[in-house]
Formats: structure tokens, C-alpha cells, sequence
């Protein structure tokens, strides 16, 4: 097969760009080095999806943060992906930082950002009362909101699948080059895809990829950043985003709710890391937290659950890169992703498709294009839709995670759905399974089981991650595994 458009990377924007490939009757493949999608910048990241006032105005940056924070809010309803525009907080603790302030507003002017204000430091505490007292104002944008990343990639690319993109997992490309016109990718399997077109999306390794045909364009730095995931019982201390006034590193550390109830903290940042290093180290955390306390001493670090690190491109042209290749006009880059990108991502992929509709694709769009699902989320229902949930299949009434209330019946749904998970996590990325207080060390071995049995697969075989990252080795003498 000759496929129309190869996609590499699935990621949010590769998972984006496949989506919005699959309105039209062409021929694409989305190829992802990993077992699942959504395994890199996508997975460990702040979760926000940002106003718009950050970015120097005339950037790709600005250019796409604004229409992408309100495309995410739309995609996220229909897709039925947990999403709340909960707003964010700029603050400032001196009048020098007001200064920033202002500056930030003009930009989000600039930018088209809806309903931004500037409020004193009185009001910031009305609104937020664990902000710390010598707040002296901040910049106010109503349009942020807070999401889950991965289930929001995920959903993405279930529907490009679903409408007739094909996805290949555990797929890593070694080269590419030309021949009769197309591009022929070898995989490090030793398989070939050949395609017309060609997207690179694929996030800190982005700079590898082009290099395959010959651009040196741009180059990819990465950075990694460190957080603190807390529980629950921190979960109500803010409602809003709360960022401090920006630096050289970026946007600093930022303490902020979660789509599912928790308080997230961080990041620091580690540029001129390995592009595989997400590390955590007690320096780290600790310059962490103890930056988070110019915002607020309301934090109790003891409530954490999950320390984690996650990555993000930091490209040599100090922007966002989207577009054909100077090396070959059919082989487009979206390389440089980083924050606003969570934020961006949908409308970096229709100004993406956009140019490849233009340069050639198929444009004749689909008539049966496949709308969104809902999700069954047991916890969410009335006590009589539980009843009834539970009448129709019975595993709806078995709790597997009891710290999220994750039920049998919403495991084995996961396990059947359009992108079928094969690891612990790719659960827990799926329908929150081990998302809680204890982090699956109650449900963890059950879930195994579960999959073990929906998938026949050998319990040995089910990985807690990724590739190589086995849970049991083999059967004790008595017949179970250990």
C-alpha cells in the first residue's frame, strides 16, 4: 500500500493531525515508536490548556494558543474527555512583577485572549484565599482550563482509527528516503512504509527525524521538568491555575487542580537533558516546593502521592516550527512543541492538514465521518443509573480501585475499545485505575489479571509500561507467578 500521509509520532499533535486526516477519503498511517500512544511530552506535562497571553505576539506560538485553547474546550465535550476552563492566575508579589503583568495583558490583547483582567491583590485573595498575603495583584484569564492530556491524545487518535487511519505501534523509523517520488520509511523491525507525504511529529527525537532526509534546519534541546502530584485532601486548596510571573526558564513553577480532584505542583527546569531522561531527584523536588511557597504556604507536601518528570522540546528557532521542509516540500515538520503546544495542538493540526490538503492530498472529506462516545464513568452516575449500569453487566458492580472507584466493567470497556492497552498503565491512562492514594498497590494485581484474561495473554507477558518493563518473571513451583 501506498498510504496518502505517514504520521510520525502520536503524541497530542501527531493524534490531532491523524484526526482531522480521517474527515477525508486519503490513505494514512500514524506510526508511534512505543505500545501505546500519547508515551512522551504528552503524558508528563502541567495539564493546562493556556489563555494565550504568554507568547510574544506575531510567534507560531500566539499565532496558535488562543483558537486551540477554544477548539480543546469543543473537542473535549465531544469526545467526552474531562476538561474544565477553570480560568488562571499571573501573580505578582511586587510592583516590578505588576509591571510583568501589564505586559502579559497587552499581549494577550495582542493575541486575542477573551475576558483577561487585572485585579489587585484583595480581589486575587477573594477569589483564592491560600494565595499568600504580600500578593500585591495579578493578571486574571478565565479562558485557561485544566484537562487530562493523555485521555484528550487518546481520544484523538481512537477516532482517526476508528475513521480509517491505521496505527502502528512499536514502530520506530531508522530512515527514510526518497524513491519514484515517495518516501519509503524503514522501521527498525525491517518493515517499509511508503508515502507521499510525510509529518513529523514526533517531539524531542523531532530533529532526528529530519535529519533522516537531510534538514539540519532546526535542532531539539530537551528539558525536563519535575512535579509533585498530591491527593485529593489537597485537591480543594485553589480552584484556579495559579502561575508566578514568568522567567528566562519559563513560566516557573505553578500550583494547580486537576481534572480528576487532585493538586498538581511544579515544574523546575533541567534543560540539556537526555531525551530519555525523566528522572526525579531530591534536589529537584525540593527547589520545587520550596518555589511553590511564594505562591502559597497552604501545601502539605507529606499528602503526595506521585513525584514524576516529564519532558519538553526546546527548539533552536526559539518557536514553534509547522510546515514543509526547505529539504522536500512534501515532508512537513511540526517540531519545537512545547508549552503553549498541550494548548495549541488542535489548531497547529487544522492549519496542518490545511497545507497538506492544499499541496496534494485527497480533499474529498468523508460522508460517514465517526462522531465522539461517551465514556461510563461508574463514580459520575446517579445512584439509579448505577443500578441500572450494574443490571446490564454485573462487573459494574465490582470495584477493582478503590481509591477511584474504578469498576471491573469500565477495565474490561478499556480493553475492548478502539486502541486496546496491553499494560497496567495503559489502563490506568484509560479509565484512572491506579490513578489514587496508593498508586496500585491495591488494584494493581487484579487489573493484571483482568488483562491477562480479556487479551489471553500469558500474566508474564502484561507489562506495568513500557517495552521491557515486566512485572512477574516466571511461575513459582507451585503453579502461580511471582
Amino acid at each position: 500500500m501506498v498510504y496518502d500521509v505517514a504520521v510520525i509520532g502520536a503524541g497530542i499533535i501527531g493524534c490531532g493531525v491523524a484526526r482531522e486526516l480521517s474527515r477525508y477519503n486519503c490513505k494514512a498511517v500514524l506510526i508511534e515508536k512505543e505500545n501505546d500512544v500519547a508515551m512522551g511530552t504528552t503524558r508528563a506535562n502541567s495539564a493546562i490548556i493556556h489563555a494565550g497571553y504568554d507568547p510574544e505576539p506575531g510567534t507560531l506560538m500566539a499565532k496558535y494558543n488562543a483558537p486551540g485553547n477554544k477548539m480543546a474546550g469543543e473537542i473535549c465535550k465531544e469526545l467526552d474527555v474531562p476538561f474544565k476552563r477553570c480560568g488562571s492566575f499571573v501573580l505578582a508579589f511586587s510592583e516590578e512583577e505588576m509591571e510583568t503583568v501589564k505586559k502579559l495583558y497587552e499581549r494577550g490583547v495582542a493575541n486575542g485572549v477573551p475576558d483577561q483582567k487585572i485585579l489587585s491583590g484583595e480581589e486575587v485573595r477573594k477569589m483564592e484565599p491560600n494565595v499568600n498575603e504580600n500578593c500585591v495583584g495579578a493578571l486574571y484569564a478565565p479562558s485557561a482550563g485544566i484537562v487530562n492530556p493523555w485521555e484528550f491524545a487518546l481520544a484523538m487518535g481512537e477516532q482517526a482509527v476508528e475513521n480509517g487511519v491505521e496505527l502502528k505501534l512499536c514502530w520506530e523509523a531508522s530512515s527514510i528516503r526518497k524513491e519514484n517520488g515517495n518516501f519509503i520509511i524503514t522501521g527498525k523491525n525491517g518493515e517499509e512504509i511508503e508515502a507521499k507525504f510525510v509529518v513529523n511529529a514526533a517531539g524531542v527525537y523531532s530533529d532526528t527525524v529530519a535529519n533522516m532526509i537531510g534538514d539540519e534546519s532546526f535542532s531539539i534541546d530537551s528539558s525536563r521538568g519535575q512535579y509533585y502530584l498530591l491527593d485529593k485532601s489537597q485537591g480543594e486548596l485553589f480552584g484556579h491555575v495559579m502561575f508566578q510571573c514568568p522567567g528566562p526558564l519559563g513560566k516557573g513553577v505553578l500550583v494547580a487542580p486537576t481534572v480528576h480532584g487532585n493538586l498538581i505542583v511544579g515544574p523546575d527546569a533541567n534543560p540539556g537533558c537526555a531525551k530519555d531522561d525523566v528522572c526525579t531527584d531530591r534536589e529537584g523536588l525540593a527547589n520545587v516546593a520550596a518555589t511553590s511557597k511564594k505562591t502559597t504556604n497552604a501545601v502539605n507536601f507529606r499528602e503526595c502521592i506521585r513525584n514524576f518528570a516529564g519532558l519538553r522540546s526546546e527548539p533552536s528557532t526559539h518557536d514553534f516550527i509547522v510546515g514543509f521542509s526547505e529539504a522536500d516540500d512534501h515532508f512537513m515538520n511540526i517540531a519545537g512543541i512545547k508549552s503553549p503546544g498541550l494548548s495549541a495542538a488542535p489548531a497547529i493540526a487544522e492549519d496542518a492538514v490545511r497545507m497538506l490538503l492544499e499541496a496534494g492530498v485527497p480533499s474529498e472529506k468523508k460522508e460517514n465521518f465517526i462522531g465522539g462516545h461517551k465514556h461510563l464513568r461508574f463514580k459520575e452516575l446517579s445512584d439509579e443509573e448505577k443500578a441500572a449500569a450494574i443490571a446490564k453487566n454485573p462487573a459494574y458492580g465490582r470495584v477493582i480501585c478503590r481509591c477511584e472507584t474504578i469498576t471491573e466493567g469500565e477495565i474490561v470497556d478499556a480493553l475492548h475499545g478502539v486502541i486496546v492497552p496491553r499494560t497496567l498503565d495503559g489502563i490506568k491512562r484509560r479509565c484512572n485505575a491506579g490513578m489514587g492514594r496508593c498508586q496500585s498497590g491495591f488494584c494493581g494485581p487484579k487489573v493484571l489479571e483482568i488483562i491477562a484474561r480479556e487479551l489471553d495473554m500469558d500474566p508474564v507477558d502484561v507489562l506495568l509500561d513500557r517495552e521491557g518493563s515486566y512485572i512477574l518473571t516466571g511461575k513459582t513451583t507451585k503453579g502461580g507467578c511471582r
